[in-house]
């Protein structure tokens, strides 16, 4: 096995990739989720989308859950957005860490944006040219990166040169999304083998959806390749929108739980982090998928009768 990195970063994206896809709940509530994160020793967070109220109307409310919130110090806040005026909003709310998004797959970035690949990638240069020009640091998602439900399938070439436009055009840093859990340990080696091919010093995060039972073990296999850098969802928050009822992102504390026992350390509180799943649990009125938070850790014994 190879060795494994002493420590990795987190980025809790419940709040925003989350609840984006689950129905839509009150301010207050994503408010109580937010801060309750802030609290778990989690570093980073991605916060909200400042996108159009009726493209995603779980986000509409994001200009006042950013203003409640508690902004906790230690804490790195991210925002996404789609478009030149979400980045404006974002950096007139105080954003310096704003992601963007394009998709691998042309048909799937269609069916988003209503552009092509290569026309996002022309917004997507002017986008980095405002947020360095407002001080702020531009990451790449690039969405479909191991397989689209249209096209299936997704070449590792074709990622990788996305990439090579992105850094060419100023990008500070990408991550690849499994967006509807068809990544698996080979395609994940493949696709960072092929990105580092061309590109071995660009910073790299991934974001890895549960769906088909694949995330912790693609996981693994980045930790091994010495990825340091993961998203995750509390509770496994966000559901696959191309399955429905099928889990979506990966629960935070199932990749914590497995980390902390590898001797892998987050800076994340298991316990806090639990709770707070329980918390999301309770918010949106739904079962959540995590495992953990249905078992609890492995630590937790059960006592013997009597």
């Amino acid at each position: 096995m190879a060795e494994m990195p002493n420590s990795v970063s987190i980025r809790e994206v419940g709040p925003r990739d989350g609840l984006q896809n689950e129905e839509p709940i009150p301010t207050e509530a994503k408010v109580r989720l937010l801060d309750a994160l802030s609290g778990t020793g989690v570093q980073r967070i991605e916060a909200v989308s400042f996108v159009h109220p009726k493209a995603i109307p779980q986000m509409a409310d994001a200009d006042e859950v950013w203003q409640r919130a508690a902004k906790a110090d230690g804490v790195r806040y991210s925002a996404l957005v789609p478009n030149t005026r979400g980045a404006q909003r974002a950096l007139a709310a105080g954003f310096t860490e704003i992601e963007v998004v394009v998709s691998a797959s042309d048909t799937h970035n269609r069916r988003n944006v209503n552009r092509s690949t290569d026309e996002s990638l022309d917004d997507i240069a002017e986008l980095i040219d405002l947020l360095h020009g407002a001080g702020a640091q531009a990451e790449v998602i690039v969405a479909t990166s191991f397989g689209c439900p249209y096209e299936g399938d997704t070449d590792p070439a074709r990622v990788a040169g996305i990439v090579d436009r992105v850094v060419r055009d100023g990008a500070d840093r990408v991550a690849f999304g499994d967006t509807t859990g068809m990544g698996t340990p080979r395609r994940v080696r493949e696709l960072l083998t092929a990105v580092r091919d061309r590109n071995a010093h660009v910073p790299v995060l991934l974001h890895f959806h549960n769906t088909r039972g694949t995330a912790l073990a693609n996981m693994l296999t980045a930790l091994e390749l010495g990825v340091t850098e993961f998203d995750a969802s509390v509770g496994g928050l966000g559901g696959c929108p191309y399955a429905p009822g099928a889990s979506g992102n990966l629960a935070t504390e199932e990749a914590v739980h497995m980390l902390h026992d590898m001797g892998v350390d987050t800076g994340i509180d298991l316990d806090a982090l639990v709770e707070v799943a329980e918390l999301a649990e309770e918010l949106v009125g739904k079962r959540l998928p995590s495992g953990v938070l249905r078992a609890g850790p492995r630590t937790r014994l059960t006592p013997l009768p009597g």
